[in-house]
């Protein structure tokens, strides 16, 4: 199948891929829109089945990080970048490096940044290579900590931002004894579920690897649950927080919780899904507004002076957007995921 013809090129401005067999590197890069300015989206390395489903997620979260850059008000385009395989055994400093090399020859079209299987280390070994990585240092920390590049903390805020956000929404309460199921424990989950505990929520938690929900089970006294038995629990949310596609035609007729609200890209299997959950009466944060956090976090890092106090400002301005999207859906009898695309559409469509 040519990448014209996939069911997920979606007007994609460029796609490219990568094969170093001395470094072990069989990668893509995949940028959208870079009407509002050049791509950014991090690289992630996945052990993919196969290069049809890493193209697939490729394409997919390309283009979330168009609508995420449109809807957080920052003037980047959006792309992503995928690396076939097994980030626990097989990511190597040389593969990082050729990666760099990948990047660099699309000549600031693209700049990559950290997502799942890449740590700051693995960036920092791209940027010997290249000066389109972003997330490699950091002058700012949404809570003045002493920040050292890595995104994740302030996607887990503004995704905790969201989700107290859409629960006050929703069933008009704070989220004091709100009952959350977070599916994934890594750099964000476990960073949201902190979050939560410290806000008086109860957690019920999953992930495929042991070690973040023996950690969240000893530090914040969560639950622990199998990862098939997340979707069907008696909860108030449903934190999807690993990756997408989790919403679907299978986990759908199991939800009881009221909202879904997570870090995930893509959570939807499909863009109707956000139809049937409206009609179920479960609110949905759109991913792509919700877990912008992290992409606001860079842009103030790379892109323009800031401080602390306004990088915490700026993402805390997702939870004000989240309401303006459920408002809009309401009254407009829409699903949140259709009036969020509309939303960002006009913005990045009309250079705003």
């Amino acid at each position: 199948m040519s990448v014209f013809d996939h069911p997920e090129f979606d007007k994609h401005e460029h796609v490219a891929f990568y094969h170093d067999e001395e470094a072990g590197l069989k990668a893509i890069i995949a940028v959208h829109n870079t009407n509002l300015g050049p791509a950014l989206g991090g690289c992630r390395m996945w052990p993919y089945i196969n290069s049809s489903e890493a193209l697939n997620d490729v394409l997919r979260l390309s283009k979330g990080m168009t609508y995420k850059a449109a809807m957080a008000n920052l003037k980047l385009g959006g792309g992503k970048s995928v690396i076939i395989g097994d980030p626990r055994k097989m990511k190597t400093p040389a593969m990082m490096r050729a990666m760099g090399k990948f990047v660099d020859s699309l000549g600031g079209k693209y700049f990559t940044a950290e997502d799942s299987g890449i740590a700051v280390t693995d960036l920092q070994e791209m940027a010997t290579q290249s000066e389109f990585i972003a997330g490699t240092s950091a002058q700012y920390h949404y809570a003045g900590e002493t920040p050292d590049g890595n995104p994740a903390p302030s996607t887990a805020y503004g995704v905790f931002v969201g989700l107290r956000s859409s629960v006050e929404y929703a069933m008009n309460t704070d989220l004091k004894g709100v009952k959350v199921a977070i599916q994934g424990m890594g750099h964000v989950g476990y960073r949201l579920a902190q979050h939560l505990h410290n806000a008086g929520a109860q957690l019920f938690v999953t992930d495929i690897y042991p070690d973040g929900i023996e950690r969240a089970v000893n530090e914040l006294g969560a639950t622990a649950v199998a990862p098939e038995d997340i979707y069907g629990l008696d909860v108030d949310v449903i934190a999807p927080c690993a990756m997408g596609a989790s919403i679907n035609d299978e986990t759908l007729p199991d939800i009881k919780a009221k909202v879904i609200a997570g870090a995930a890209n893509n959570q939807l299997a499909r863009e109707e899904m956000g139809e049937l959950l409206r009609k179920r009466g479960i609110l949905y944060a759109p991913d792509y507004v919700i877990n912008a956090g992290g992409v606001i976090d860079i842009y103030h890092q790379r892109m323009e002076q800031s401080s602390n106090e306004a990088m915490r400002t700026h993402i805390e301005e997702i939870g004000v957007t989240l309401k303006e999207i459920f408002e809009r859906a309401d009254n407009e009898d829409k699903a949140t995921n259709r009036v969020a695309n509309v939303i960002a559409q006009e913005r990045f469509t009309n250079k705003a």
